[in-house]
This record gives structure tokens, C-alpha cells and sequence, in this order.
């Protein structure tokens, strides 16, 4: 029995040592195999501006995001109307033409914040474990805020830059008045108003500028400075500018007549927006300013109240 033991123990690390002898040369001739590919990639890639090495060089943005953004958009643009790649364009020439926003770029954020919001408004509800039509409804809502997100932004954009206009176009008519009067010829005083002047508006009065420098003539670049904007007194502005170019009339008056009428139009806003203050505040001051009043007013007389009439009971 003791012999049987023996042979089988010896049978048994004759065995193991045999499997331990053949993984150590299996993997060190794998080792050396990869070992070998290694060098012969290195050798590759150092041999000449192959295609693995251009690929290297190129930018995480343009060999990842650039395809991926450029599959979006193709997404989109099947799922959008015919008219939006248009009603886009002109949103954007109302905000101005941000840097690194284009028709493309925003088609994509459509397509990308539908599938994140469809993604999330799945994702929640089931880590929350809510009913079925909770999580259709916050779906939907998701999506729907994910695909329309670009479009806000462009239009909070838009109007940020037209209110901008607004405040900045009764000084920039004071001062091109000025100047005309003083003797600068309407486009060296432009140059002048654009000089002196920051913002939006003064971005259009030198794009204005260069068109002119460009051959294009005064009423065409004042007629493309109004189709730029959706802003009533810049059109009327431009308007007057044409007509005072087509008929003749002396400029310095034209702008004159601009130039008080949007001082009048300037205090009359101010005094609508202060008229609207008390409906605005209407609301506010019902849910949540006078609860407070009352809660601080009579809380106390009522707990005197109630110590009161406790201790009578």
C-alpha cells in the first residue's frame, strides 16, 4: 500500500512538472512572438510617413469627434425639413455668426441631444423604478429639450445680440451725426463710429465698411445691413440712409431726424418696460413675498393666541 503511494505521488510530480516545462516554453515563445511584432510595428512606423503614422499624428478631434460629428449631421439633415438647413443659416446671421457655430455643428447637437436626452429619460426612471407613463412622458420631455437645446441657444443668442444693438444704436446715430456735421463724408464717419464703438453693432458698421471697400455699392451694403438683423430701428435706419442716397437728400439732416427719433423711441421703451414692472412683480409678491409677511407678522400673535386660550381650555 505504502509502495502504491509512492508511485503515485511520483507519477503525479513527474506529471506537474511536465505541464509547468511546456506553458514555461509556450509563453516564452509567445512572449518572443509579440516581442518580435513590437519591433516590427516600431520598425514600421519609423521606416517613413506610413498611413499608422500619419493616423498617429493626426489630432484626437479630426481621427474621432470630425467623422463622428460629420455622421450626425448627415443624421440630422435626413431628419430635419428641406427649409432648416436655411431658417438655420439666417438664425445664425442674426447671432452674429459666433466663432465655431455653423449650420453642421448645430444639426449635430440636435441629433446628439435627442439620442442623450432619449438615452437619459430611459436611464432615470428605471434607476428610480417608476411606472411606465412616468417614464414615456420624462422621455419624450427629455428629448424633445435635447433636440430644440441648439435652437435656444441660437435664439437667446440672437435676441441678446439685437437688445445689445438696441441700447447701442440712439449713441452710435449721436456720434455719426456729429461727425457728418463736423464735415466727415458719411462713410469716413462710419469708419469713425466704428472705431469708437464696441460691439455688435460696430462689427456690422465695419462689415458694412468692407463690403463697401469690396466694390459693393452704399445702398447695397445698407440693404444687406438690414437684412442681417430683425431689429425695427436699424431697418429703419437703413431705410432712410437708401432713400436719402437714391433722392438726394443731405445725410446730416436724414440722421438727425433718425437720431431724435430713436431718442424718442429710446425713453417711450424705457417707460413701457417700467409699466410692466408691477404685473411682473404681481406674482411674486403673492406666493412668496406676502406668505413670509404673514409668517413672520402673525406667527407670534398667533402662538400667543394659542398659549392663551390652551391654558383657558
Amino acid at each position: 500500500m505504502h509502495t502504491t503511494v509512492v508511485l503515485a505521488l511520483g507519477l503525479l510530480a513527474i506529471f506537474v512538472a511536465l505541464a509547468l516545462a511546456i506553458l514555461t516554453a509556450t509563453d516564452t515563445l509567445t512572449r518572443r512572438h509579440q516581442v518580435s511584432r513590437s519591433l516590427a510595428a516600431v520598425r514600421a512606423i519609423d521606416s517613413g510617413p506610413s498611413a499608422a503614422r500619419r493616423e498617429l499624428n493626426t489630432p484626437f478631434s479630426e481621427r474621432v469627434l470630425g467623422p463622428g460629428m460629420a455622421r450626425l449631421t448627415r443624421l440630422g439633415r435626413g431628419l430635419s425639413a428641406a427649409d432648416q438647413v436655411g431658417r438655420l443659416r439666417h438664425r445664425l446671421e442674426l447671432a452674429g455668426n459666433p466663432p465655431r457655430w455653423d449650420v453642421d455643428r448645430i444639426i449635430a447637437f440636435k441629433v446628439l441631444g435627442l439620442g442623450l436626452g432619449f438615452v437619459v429619460g430611459l436611464a432615470v426612471p428605471m434607476l428610480l423604478r417608476v411606472g411606465v407613463l412616468p417614464t414615456v412622458g420624462m422621455t419624450i420631455a427629455l428629448a424633445t429639450v435635447g433636440y430644440l437645446g441648439p435652437n435656444i441657444a441660437l435664439y437667446q443668442a440672437a435676441y441678446n445680440r439685437r437688445e445689445q444693438m438696441r441700447r447701442d444704436l440712439p449713441d452710435s446715430l449721436d456720434l455719426l451725426t456729429i461727425s457728418v456735421e463736423a464735415g466727415l463724408a458719411f462713410d469716413a464717419a462710419l469708419a469713425q463710429v466704428a472705431r469708437n464703438t464696441t460691439g455688435p453693432l460696430a462689427e456690422e458698421f465695419f462689415r458694412v465698411l468692407q463690403e463697401m471697400q469690396i466694390g459693393l455699392g452704399r445702398s447695397e451694403a445698407m440693404r444687406a445691413l438690414g437684412e442681417r438683423s430683425d431689429l425695427a430701428e436699424l431697418r429703419s435706419f437703413v431705410t432712410a440712409m437708401v432713400q436719402a442716397d437714391a433722392f438726394g437728400i443731405p445725410i446730416a439732416q436724414v440722421l438727425r431726424i433718425q437720431a431724435r427719433e430713436l431718442r424718442v423711441k429710446r425713453s417711450q421703451r424705457a417707460e413701457e418696460l417700467a409699466q410692466r414692472v408691477p404685473v411682473k412683480i404681481l406674482f411674486p409678491l403673492i406666493f412668496c413675498i406676502l406668505p413670509s409677511l404673514f409668517v413672520v407678522i402673525l406667527g407670534p400673535a398667533a402662538i400667543q393666541l394659542y398659549k392663551s386660550f390652551g391654558h383657558g381650555l
